[in-house]
């Protein structure tokens, strides 16, 4: 899987320059090739994140674009999905907030929510119009009062999933926590209870299953850029 992966990260993020930033290694070499593949990568997020532009809005669409039968996407079959309760569910916090209580369900409905129709965009190759609704991020991070001027905003997902925003695009209008998916109570396989939905990010930054929230300035990774994914990976 990591050399499938790596080939993703080859064909999808190294320019002209990067590959000519290769040539002094040696190919065989995967301890030269990977030090470089961070560098690159590296580099490849401060360039996307000067570009970001955070009143610049994805495109969204009317309701008869949006496609019912959405695909689910997880390393995993779909038999494999966590099955959480919502009655007993808790959204714990950590890190730079100051209010860390644990949220109910019931408690999260409450907040004010907002709908968006917006393509998600698979690193695979695909993409599917959805409609989605849910509380902004934004809302919820000034609720619980967490440190705006932090670097990252971290989710942890109850299949073991994991991953995290720049604080800009986590406090981006269209970045919201969806609860509902075509005006329905999300399914376990599109992330019940609640996933991010970040339009202005390729889909494997959208996490599922979300069982606790983060906010702090060390980088927290991700799961798939821990594995050779590009971390900023904007849309």
């Amino acid at each position: 899987m990591i050399d499938v992966e790596r080939r993703l990260f080859f064909g999808r993020s190294l320019s002209v320059g990067a590959l000519a930033l290769l040539a002094g290694c040696d190919l065989t070499d995967d301890d030269d090739v990977q030090r470089a593949l961070n560098g690159i990568s590296r580099w490849n997020d401060r360039v996307q994140a000067a570009l970001f532009n955070p009143n610049r809005l994805a495109p969204t669409y009317s309701e008869s674009a949006v496609i019912r039968d959405f695909r689910s996407n997880a390393y995993y079959g779909e038999d494999k999905v966590p099955q959480i309760d919502g009655q007993s569910y808790k959204l714990e916090l950590a890190g730079l907030i100051a209010d860390k209580r644990p949220w109910t369900l019931d408690q999260l409905y409450a907040l004010p929510q907002e709908t968006q129709i917006t393509r998600h965009v698979c690193v695979e190759g695909w993409s599917m119009i959805g409609k989605w609704s849910g509380v902004p991020l934004r809302v919820f991070l000034e609720r619980v009062g967490a440190d705006l001027s932090a670097k990252y905003v971290g989710f942890l997902c109850a299949d073991g999933y994991y991953g995290s925003l720049d604080m800009p695009s986590a406090l981006h209008r269209q970045t919201i926590l969806a609860f509902k998916f075509a005006d329905r109570t999300l399914p376990p396989r599109l992330g019940f209870p609640m996933r991010v939905r970040v339009p202005t990010k390729l889909g494997f930054k959208n996490p599922k299953l979300i069982t606790a929230i983060f906010v702090t300035n060390r980088f927290p990774g991700g799961f798939w850029e821990d594995r050779g994914y590009n971390w900023f990976s904007g849309t």
